[in-house]
């Protein structure tokens, strides 16, 4: 079964002013004819997402959500920039076709991209396929994200698109910030975590495109064959080091959305899904490295960062202001995050 996302009316908290969009669309989208339809996808839990149905085809946009937003979030124009710049690479991404940063057109910034046809999965052990169908899905995302490690970020003009060198210490400050902006409660491993990140970060200089929330979710597979199509939600990219996408898409051997190790528990070798070890031997095979030295703390820090991540989720959820009325189903997952992080810390001693 594919998890297609639900097409909905556009949510009241989301309302914008359609006619301009309209209008925004006949000036900037070459070939762009009305009438407009728009209807709001059900999920994406940071930046609102709408099909555009209109005379010359189908588009999809992308905008801030409205209300107060956290420091460094929603950047869609960040999205924007990074997926017109893979347009020419071995990356697969939409089409991009415009931006508009000026925030009184439709009240937020947002952006217009290529409708892709595919799969969507969220089920990570992709029940409806068959186990040949599974391998090759499961090899070609691994191989897609070595292709993106690999792209020569100065030469696809986004060499400002991040500062390189001492990205874990950039980025463990970065959510904890974020973290304290957004906390509820006081979580005792979150708290043990934000010590134990700093004095841990590996002395590592490798600098390359991150997508920075690369998982099979995030990704959609051609609609007749085992290939991915599209990689998608790139609001989290920047220059940064390989190994945390890698350790990002690993969290899944052990803690998954709701709560525990899907990956980790299932029979994966006889579901034809790589076992967390080959996934990582895949990865270097394709990105030409040795074997990953200190593994647990890419994913001690991914769970760290996915917990600080889904934290902002409820409190949007709280405000009134989260892109999908799912968010306050997020209540406990920080948690649910964090102890498990800890517990591998504590394994790993």
């Amino acid at each position: 079964m594919t998890d297609n996302p639900e097409l909905t009316a556009v949510r009241a908290s989301h309302e914008f002013d359609e006619i301009a969009l309209q209008k925004f669309l006949e000036e900037h989208v070459a070939g762009f004819k009305g009438p407009l339809r728009v209807r709001q996808f059900e999920g994406g839990q940071s930046n609102p997402t709408f099909m555009l149905e209109s005379g010359s085809g189908r588009y999809v946009m992308r905008k801030q959500p409205t209300g107060e937003l956290l420091p460094s979030a929603h950047q869609v124009d960040r999205e924007y920039r990074v997926m017109h710049a893979l347009e020419s690479t071995d990356v697969p991404v939409p089409r991009m076709f415009a931006l508009c940063e000026d925030p009184t057109i439709i009240g937020t910034k947002f952006y217009i991209m290529e409708m892709v046809e595919g799969r969507v999965f969220t089920d990570v052990l992709l029940p409806s396929l068959e186990v040949e169908e599974r391998r090759a899905i499961y090899r070609d995302l691994v191989r897609v994200l070595a292709a993106l490690h690999a792209v020569a970020y100065q030469k696809v003009g986004l060499e400002e698109f991040g500062r390189p060198g001492n990205y874990y210490t950039r980025q463990v400050s970065r959510w904890t910030k974020q973290y304290l902006a957004s906390k509820t409660e006081t979580i005792e491993s979150m708290e043990k975590l934000i010590a134990w990140l700093p004095a841990h970060i590996p002395d590592l200089d490798e600098t390359c495109i991150v997508h920075g929330d690369y998982r099979l979710g995030n990704v959609l597979i051609h609609p007749t064959e085992p290939k991915i199509v599209a990689v998608l939600d790139w609001e989290l990219s920047t220059l940064g080091h390989p190994l945390a996408d890698l350790g990002y898409i690993c969290m899944e051997y052990h803690s998954s959305f709701s709560g525990h190790a899907v990956l980790g528990t299932a029979d994966v070798a006889k579901l034809g899904i790589p076992s967390e070890q080959e996934f990582i031997a895949d990865y270097c095979r394709f990105a030409g490295i040795g074997p990953v030295k200190n593994w647990n703390f890419y994913v001690i820090y991914n769970l760290f960062r996915s917990g600080c991540i889904v934290q902002g989720v409820y409190r949007r959820g709280l405000d009134g202001n989260a892109s999908s009325e799912r968010a306050l189903e997020y209540k406990d997952q920080c948690r649910v995050r964090a102890d498990r992080a800890w517990a591998l810390v504590e394994a790993s001693a």
